[in-house]
């Protein structure tokens, strides 16, 4: 019988590391954070609305979908009372239609079982309509101030390129561990919570992005374990574009005189 594969062991990330990398990050969240209305606000209803609408979709696309569907449903009761027609013509445009259903089915369920009170515990908002773990964290830290971690794609690209860049973050394996990671790095209060998952998702959105990581921006370029390959990467970006730059306006000075 062949031998079971033991579990790798979980990333370790050290106290120090811990609380330079959050210093380091809250303040430049402090000073580059982005105006947006839903961090003006602490309703777990309108913040529930933000994280599923944002869910696979830009923010400069959401923040007009966003006041108008507030103007329609301002509260969780109107919003349950509507017609399921009237909440997905409110959501056309923004696509993905199955976040308006799971939205609408989640205010019947809240208002029905549960007095109409969205829950604190990101246990308990895992059990309704729609909500996994990222958005049961993003409820949990940014409506009510709760020590909970959050994981979306930014988050992700973060932590992985920062502590643990061996990992494949689109493996179950692999989240997981970033998960893990996560949790290691919240800050001791719900209140710090706040403007520290907040401000990963930005740095992943602003700086650590996809394509292009702007690394001589990042405030946790120090500490992280991918600085020099994605250094590298952009000296070579640079290199090609300077030479590729010449050729291009030739090419434009000949198609224009012709």
């Amino acid at each position: 019988m062949p031998a079971r594969k033991t579990a790798a062991p979980l990333p370790q990330v050290s106290v120090e590391s811990a609380a330079v990398f959050r210093k380091k990050l809250h303040g430049w969240f402090r000073e580059h954070s982005r105006d947006l209305p839903w961090r003006k606000t602490r309703d777990p209803y309108r913040i529930l609305i933000s994280e599923l609408m944002l869910q696979q979709t830009q923010v400069s696309r959401v923040l007009d979908f966003y006041r108008r569907f507030l103007e329609r449903f301002p509260d969780l009761p109107s919003l349950a009372k509507a017609k399921p027609q009237r909440v997905l013509e409110a959501w056309e445009g923004l696509g993905y239609y199955a976040r308006a259903r799971n939205l609408h089915t989640l205010a019947r369920h809240v208002t029905e079982t549960r007095d109409g009170v969205i829950p604190s515990e990101p246990a308990e908002l895992r059990s309704l309509p729609g909500v996994g773990a990222y958005t049961a964290g993003a409820v949990a830290s940014f409506a009510y101030e709760k020590r909970a971690a959050l994981v979306d794609t930014n988050v992700a690209r973060v932590l992985h390129r920062v502590f643990a860049p061996e990992l494949d973050p689109k493996s179950g394996a692999g989240l997981k561990r970033l998960w893990h990671i996560a949790e290691q790095l919240l800050p001791r209060t719900g209140k710090l919570t706040w403007t520290h998952n907040q401000a990963l998702m930005e740095l992943g959105a602003l700086v650590c992005s996809a394509r292009a990581p702007k690394c001589g921006m990042c405030p946790v370029q120090r500490g992280c374990a991918s600085r020099d390959r994605y250094a590298r990467e952009g000296e070579a970006r640079e290199t090609a574009t300077r030479k590729t730059a010449p050729r291009a306006r030739r090419a434009r000075r000949t198609a224009t005189a012709s």
